[in-house]
């Protein structure tokens, strides 16, 4: 049946054109955003997922730049320990110097002066961004003897949010009690130095029995080193004399100097071990954050072949279905000839 109330075959066709219309403007937003999931109304779902994973991956980004900090904080402390490394050795081959009989020892502790200034320098002078792991003081309110790098980022299903961090020990501010400090060389507690710092170069070994060997009539036994005596960065060999005690005394003291030099070494490799691990994590981490903008692209990016291809195929339905559009309005216009 014809009808003029009623044109069917334009309905149909109205109907199949906004559908094509509806679909060409999905896919052409598709493209102009390179994204099949642009809000939450596209996939709720994918939506959020990619919403939080982009957010974990900005604070992932702030860990990446927290470890090169780290990584630039202990290379600069490295470099200061190996500088310090050198420059206590030149310090034990001076005592072993002095060790002769009748050499000018005021001389020789004029050069080991200047050496001490010079350690006490290169602690001071490590600092990157602030922060000094050479040179601390334990006696402040606000000290803490490890220092943590932000090294991860993460959280479960429920939300709950996990920082972790890389620690290295400057001062054992609970075990050591006698400058056996893990890294720090200089702890300026109270001022500088004295027999409650616990720096390896200013911390006063005053428990120590070091075994001496006999020097002429003066048998061999053990010697506890006291007050200056008992510390790199305040040993005075100017007073030493030719004496069977005091060369004891001068032993000692260069027992004690080989003795910081192993903890130095020690703490020198405890910080390559850190950087170590420290490059390990920024490796991850850049891995991790590709890995995220992987799975954040496949849930929500749009595959720009198939897009293309789908806008093709649309553009063609699309006029056809004007030209069917307009063939149905005709159609009642053709009755008019029934009554010519």
């Amino acid at each position: 049946m014809t009808s003029i109330n009623t044109n069917v075959a334009a309905m149909t066709a109205l109907q199949s054109l906004t559908q094509t219309m509806s679909a060409l403007q999905t896919t052409q937003g598709r493209i102009s955003t390179g994204r099949k999931v642009d809000t939450a109304s596209d996939n709720a779902a994918y939506w959020s997922i990619a919403t939080t994973m982009r957010s974990d991956n900005s604070a992932l980004s702030t860990v990446q730049d927290a470890l090169n900090l780290g990584a630039s904080t202990i290379d600069v402390a490295s470099a200061g320990l190996n500088a310090s490394i050198s420059v206590t050795g030149q310090i034990k081959t001076k005592l072993a110097a002095a060790a002769q009989p009748g050499v000018d020892r005021t001389k020789i502790q004029s050069e080991i002066t200047q050496l001490q200034k010079q350690l006490k320098s290169i602690a001071d002078s490590a600092v990157f961004s602030g922060q000094n792991w050479l040179s601390v003081d334990s006696s402040g309110a606000s000290f803490n003897g490890t220092k943590s790098i932000v090294a991860s980022y993460s959280h479960d299903s429920t939300g709950t949010v996990s920082i972790g961090t890389i620690d290295v020990t400057a001062v054992d501010t609970v075990n050591n009690t006698n400058g056996n400090a893990t890294m720090a060389l200089f702890d300026n507690t109270a001022g500088g130095g004295g027999a409650t710092a616990k720096g390896i170069l200013d911390g006063q070994d005053t428990t120590t029995a070091w075994n001496v060997p006999a020097y002429g009539a003066t048998a061999a036994t053990t010697l506890t080193l006291t007050g200056n005596d008992a510390a790199v960065n305040t040993i005075d060999i100017s007073t030493i004399t030719d004496s069977g005690a005091d060369l004891q005394k001068l032993n000692a003291m260069t027992q004690m100097v080989d003795q910081s030099l192993a903890r130095m070494t020690t703490a020198a490799s405890d910080l390559g071990a850190g950087k170590a691990r420290v490059t390990l994590q920024q490796s991850f981490v850049s891995s991790l954050r590709d890995s995220i903008d992987k799975g954040v692209s496949a849930l929500v990016d749009a595959d720009m072949n198939a897009e293309s291809t789908r806008l093709q195929a649309l553009q063609v339905q699309q006029q056809l279905g004007v030209q069917a559009l307009s063939i149905a309005n005709q159609s009642s216009q053709a009755i008019m000839k029934l009554f010519g």
